[in-house]
Order: C-alpha cells, then structure tokens, then sequence
C-alpha cells in the first residue's frame, strides 16, 4: 500500500497519521486501514513514525496481534490534507477506544519550543501540570484532554504532576529533554497499579 508506506510526489494531497498504544496490561496489536495491515506488533506504550496517507477517510481497526478475527476496536478516520494526527488506543483493557490527536499545525519562531500535555491515563483524576515551585502551566486537565501547545525555557524543563487544585505530587518529571519546535508530553499507565504512571515524549513534526 504505497499511500501508506512511501513518500509521496508533491501532486498527492496527503496527511500523516501516526499511531500511539496507551492501554496499560492490553496485548501488543497488529493495526488495519481498510483492511490492510499497515502497522504490526505494536506495544504499550510505543507509537511509530508519521506515515503518509493519501487526503481521504479510513477505517481503522485494531486487532490483537496475530488474530483477525475479533476487533478491539475499529473507527473511521478523516485525514485531510497537510494534516499531522496521532492516532492513541487509549483506556482498559475491556474498554478500548481510538483518540485522534490533531498534531502541531502552525509554523513556530526558530529557536522556540513549544510544549503541551495530554491526559490518557485511565484510573488518575484532573490534573495540574506545575513546574517545582508549583506554578501551575496546565491547569485541571482531564483523561483525554489535549491542552494547547505553550512556549516555555529552558530546553530542560522539569515539571510535576498534581490532583487539580491539590499540593500533593503524583509524578515528578526532572529535566525533560524539550527540542526546538512542537512537543507532546503523554501521561499514560496507573496512578494505583502497574504498569505505573509515567510519561512519554514525542516530537511533533515529520
């Protein structure tokens, strides 16, 4: 499928769409687009690489990997052109559900770096994200929420995580290595329970 796998000339209106696995304790899973597996194998707490996909809507589909019988989940896709989407399995086990993330967008100012935090751990309540001396930079965010993208500085940032308008620190996350242009820090796995919770980073450009 070379609307999938390849880069494609300049006249083919293409999005691109990348796929992120967040169920903490579900099985690796084998990923379909209409039909067609494009992505296999994939485990908690991997994404792969943007992948170009032609303007247009898709079914996509998780299976467990290695079956084809059963979905986990299927949904339809809309991709539009110049579109950059992260495509989260996010929940439980037994409630599995696809979160489209609409990805950077804009153009940023060299030598700026922009960050936002995402939600998608299934069992933690709102949340602030704070910086040590607890200053709050998003603010009473809930599973699934996709905050806005900030400009922050340093390039190392180290950040907390908090029950909304509570002291208490869940997760502190010392000197995240930001780069220049748009970054994702995803809060995934089990505030009570294992895999426990973390954070993942991604940057946000092809």
């Amino acid at each position: 499928m070379d609307q999938y796998t390849t880069r494609p000339s300049d006249e083919v209106q293409v999005g691109y769409v990348r796929v992120m696995h967040t169920v903490p304790n579900a099985p690796n899973v084998d990923i379909y687009v209409d039909d067609e597996m494009i992505i296999d194998n994939l485990a908690y707490g991997d994404f792969t690489n943007y992948l170009p996909v032609q303007e247009g809507t898709y079914k996509v589909t998780l299976y467990v990997t290695g079956t084809e019988d059963n979905p986990i989940v299927a949904n339809m896709l809309p991709v539009e052109a110049n579109e950059m989407l992260t495509v989260a399995a996010v929940g439980t086990p037994d409630n599995i559900s696809l979160l489209s993330i609409t990805d950077a967008g804009s153009d940023i100012v060299p030598g700026t770096v922009m960050v936002r935090f995402i939600h998608l751990s299934p069992d933690a309540p709102a949340v602030d994200i704070t910086l040590p001396d607890g200053t709050v930079i998003f603010p009473n965010v809930a599973f699934k929420q996709v905050t806005p993208y900030i400009a922050v500085n340093p390039f190392e940032l180290t950040l907390q995580v908090r029950p909304a308008g509570s002291s208490d620190i869940v997760l502190e996350i010392p000197n995240i290595p930001l780069s220049e242009g748009f970054n994702t820090i995803y809060a995934v796995g089990l505030l009570q329970g294992d895999p426990q919770l973390e954070v993942l980073l991604t940057m946000d450009e092809i």
